[in-house]
């Protein structure tokens, strides 16, 4: 199967998007794996699909596959990518663009700079729709919010992780680290991801303060391991900190791959970023029919 694509970044965090409004192509997660894969495929951390909207008032669909096949809710750096992508190619003539996703409807806002803001809606903080299950654990306060250890037995590597619980359409664990560049994201970050707290597993973000408008951040992506850069985990990341009383109602969030700039302005409010989004390349490639 031929298939165009066009190869976009934001922020370092890389993506394969590909059009389907005018055909499905209905691809295989087998499928969408060759096309992450960095050495027999285009490489990248995310798939994202754009199809019509599902609605006369919302103008797209936007669909997320991770490196491993899987389907996930919502990915902010790829939100941005997307609203490039379709004014680029002439899909819309609209700077700000309602898009439908799986968790729920975003409107990216194109900036007469280059960069897109994207309201990425209220943060949620109920356990049971994060999914969190603590299984009687007991919190520790801070701020106006708490934190939870995550020790279980046979995850001693875990004893002194506690993590703030929130979900920007998708879930994060935010874990509040001294230096983020020493911070053992490649040997926690899958222990967390793969935590039994998080029945459908859980993005790690490793955030270290550096001032209240100003914060250095790695995460472990589910599916995809350490990116370069997280949207929505910047997202989490900012309101975690607001809650646990460390940080201001705008911050500016350094990541591996670049800057992205966090509003919250507090419970009931959405979260706005903005940050660049890039096309690196376009092609063609060959998928296999059976993988």
């Amino acid at each position: 199967m031929q298939i165009r694509f066009t190869k976009m970044q934001g922020a370092g965090n890389d993506f394969v998007v590909l059009d389907e409004t005018a055909a499905r192509l209905n691809l295989s997660p087998a499928q969408y794996r060759y096309l992450a894969d960095r050495h027999f495929g285009v490489g990248a951390d995310q798939i994202l699909t754009v199809r019509p909207g599902p609605a006369p008032d919302i103008d797209f669909e936007y669909v997320i596959h991770n490196a491993d096949g899987g389907e996930v809710e919502q990915c902010g750096n790829g939100s941005r990518c997307f609203a490039r992508y379709v004014r680029d190619k002439g899909l819309t003539t609209k700077d700000a663009i309602r898009v439908h996703t799986r968790a729920g409807l975003i409107e990216p806002v194109l900036q007469a700079d280059g960069r897109v803001t994207v309201d990425m809606g209220a943060p949620v903080f109920e356990l049971a729709d994060i999914p969190f299950d603590p299984q009687g654990l007991t919190p520790r306060a801070r701020g106006d919010w708490q934190v939870w250890p995550l020790a279980v037995p046979g995850r001693e590597a875990l004893q002194d992780a506690a993590v703030a619980v929130v979900s920007m359409g998708n879930p994060h664990a935010v874990l509040l680290v001294d230096d983020v560049q020493t911070s053992p994201v490649a040997s926690w970050g899958p222990l967390i991801e793969s935590h039994p707290f998080f029945p459908r597993r859980v993005n790690a973000g490793f955030l270290q303060v550096v001032s209240r408008s100003e914060v250095r951040l790695r995460v472990f992506e589910r599916g995809t391991g350490e990116t370069l850069a997280c949207g929505s985990g910047a997202c989490a990341a900012v309101v975690a900190g607001i809650r646990l009383g460390l940080l201001a109602a705008r911050v500016d969030v350094h990541t591996r791959g670049g800057q992205l700039s966090i509003e919250w302005a507090g419970l009931g409010h959405p979260v706005r970023m903005t940050g660049p989004a890039v096309t690196v390349f376009e092609g063609q490639i060959d998928v296999p029919d059976a993988l």
